[in-house]
């Protein structure tokens, strides 16, 4: 599996479930595939969370959610993976871009709790559980994590600091 294959499962998931439900349904859509493929999508799995592990991701998150610590960002990379590939880059190249997307904009009117995919964590986990009755073995993944970046290295509490960073987010959520 490369990043190339798990985006497309990404995206039939979307075409086929609710938003609530990409992630389980990406889980069912990957069982179907060989064991070892599965296993393999959860590479790429953390290697695509690993690459969005950003501190200005983070801010947009803080932002977005009222708050955010260690698992909430886990949780909000997540549930922007399962927004598929388009809003994952976007949101990598420009975290202040989200202030457009859908369901932050629902988000910031109320209409929508944290944005946070828990389950998204573990889609390949769930697939390989289905599709052969056993855990996924530890040894076919690695986690690693870059720095963050030491110039968002400020308390994200900091409305003014944020603001300046994140501008269109800040107005959107009035985090001032």
């Amino acid at each position: 599996m490369d990043k190339q294959t798990f985006w497309q499962l990404i995206e039939t998931a979307r075409a086929d479930a609710q938003e609530h439900e990409v992630a389980p349904r990406a889980a069912e859509l990957l069982a179907q595939r060989p064991e070892s493929e599965i296993a393999a999508a959860q590479q790429v799995l953390w290697d695509l969370l690993a690459e969005s592990y950003r501190a200005p991701l983070w801010a947009a998150a803080y932002v977005i959610n009222g708050g955010c610590s260690d698992d909430g960002f886990d949780y909000f990379r997540g549930w922007l993976l399962t927004q598929g590939r388009e809003a994952f880059e976007a949101a990598l190249a420009d975290p202040d871009s989200l202030a457009g997307h859908p369901a932050v904009r629902g988000a910031a009117t109320g209409g929508a709790g944290d944005l946070e995919d828990e389950d998204a964590l573990s889609i390949a986990w769930t697939a390989y559980e289905a599709a052969t009755g056993r855990e996924l073995p530890a040894d076919s993944f690695t986690i690693s994590y870059p720095e963050l970046d030491p110039s968002w290295d400020f308390d994200f509490d900091d409305t003014d600091e944020t603001s300046a960073r994140l501008p269109r987010l800040s107005a959107l959520f009035d985090y001032s």
